[in-house]
């Protein structure tokens, strides 16, 4: 059995930064990927970043340039460090992960950035 836990959301000025951790737990023998997906009242779910287990990486459009997701596999654990945050970047933010072949996900942390 495998958990992913979110961490790091919060209220946030525009402008201001974030990093938010994603931490896997349970039975474990290797991750490939992991990434962060977001989704706002009213808008569609949409994947923010994702990093491979050799660390390359991907972002949407959106927040490309703003936003870098890492890991720290020792700890089984990944990072979505948000900067220059805009109220557009107001969600839910949620961890994945395949994990031995199978694809996990977490409960999700509320990002809300407002003045």
């Amino acid at each position: 059995q495998v958990q992913l836990v979110e961490s790091g959301g919060d209220l946030v000025q525009p402008g201001g930064s974030l990093r938010l951790s994603c931490a896997a737990s349970g039975s474990i023998t290797s991750i490939s990927a992991m990434g962060w997906y977001r989704q706002a009242p009213g808008k569609a779910r949409e994947l923010v970043a994702s990093i491979s287990a050799s660390g390359s990486t991907n972002y949407s459009g959106s927040v490309k340039g703003r936003f870098t997701v890492s890991r720290d596999n020792a700890n089984n654990t990944a990072y979505l460090q948000m900067n220059s945050l805009k109220p557009e970047d107001t969600a839910v933010y949620s961890c994945y992960a395949r994990i031995d072949y199978k694809w996990w996900w977490g409960q999700g942390t509320q990002v809300t950035v407002s003045s």
